[in-house]
């Protein structure tokens, strides 16, 4: 396989520290060329050949991305997301699947299980350099616009992403941490799928808008129904109901 030449800066660094990224796959020619082209944009990169190497890389590594294949010996990547988010340490890492598996089956359980992107095979190094920058850039802008929002007994900070429930610590995983944030910035603001998808997951990653659904459900289940409610044939809104 041909390595690509990648001709531009990339947003790598975090401050003055590279972005680190664990890459996750059982094809070594895979490997080498995403080894390749991350090393050469900036990045400190290791790598596992397997999903239960990754785990254990992953918790001393403490990456700030994951490249995760899906179809691998002993353990599969849905399975080793899952394992990944139970780690607090990993809270902020990014998950992104990079596999042949292109089913809709394969591409909910990703995202189920707590995936930030799902990315279908053959690998494109330019355009996934890319992809990995502006995910990055986009976390930087939600850190400066960094705030707590107190709404009845339910407090969500965004610097800490912690969330609280009449003073009881709630613990949400990025994606529905950032999906019960964005709504309550906009109180009694009526937001379409599209509209959710666009501003939780970026317009550069293909998501089913029955995901959105799944992590509304998800949601609802840990801080109460009543916060977050369904407008029939539009989309959601976050208000307390009387």
């Amino acid at each position: 396989m041909e390595k690509s030449l990648i001709d531009y800066q990339t947003s790598s660094y975090m401050g003055n520290k590279p972005h680190k990224v664990l890459v996750v796959d059982d094809e070594p020619d895979i490997l080498d060329l995403l080894d390749y082209n991350l090393s050469k944009e900036g990045y400190k990169v290791k790598t596992a050949t397997n999903g239960r190497k990754a785990v254990e890389i992953a918790a001393k590594f403490l990456p700030d991305l994951i490249l995760l294949d899906i179809m691998m010996p002993h353990q599969d990547g849905v399975e080793t997301c899952r394992q990944l988010r139970e780690n607090p340490d990993l809270f902020n890492t990014f998950i992104v699947f990079l596999t042949a598996r292109s089913e809709e089956y394969s591409e909910i359980a990703a995202f189920d299980t707590g995936a930030d992107d799902y990315i279908t095979k053959p690998i494109k190094p330019r355009a996934l350099m890319s992809r990995i920058s502006a995910m990055f850039r986009r976390e930087e802008k939600k850190k400066q616009k960094s705030s707590k929002i107190t709404i009845g007994d339910l407090s969500i900070d965004r610097t800490s992403y912690m969330v609280t429930v009449d003073g009881q610590q709630i613990s949400l995983p990025k994606k529905e941490f950032e999906l019960l944030y964005y709504l309550a910035q906009n109180p009694d603001k009526v937001h379409s799928r599209d509209d959710l998808l666009q501003n939780i997951w970026g317009s550069d990653v293909y998501v089913l808008a029955r995901t959105v659904d799944v992590h509304i459900r998800k949601v609802r289940e840990k801080i109460g129904s009543q916060y977050i409610m369904t407008v029939k044939g539009v989309g959601y809104k976050f208000g307390i109901e009387e």
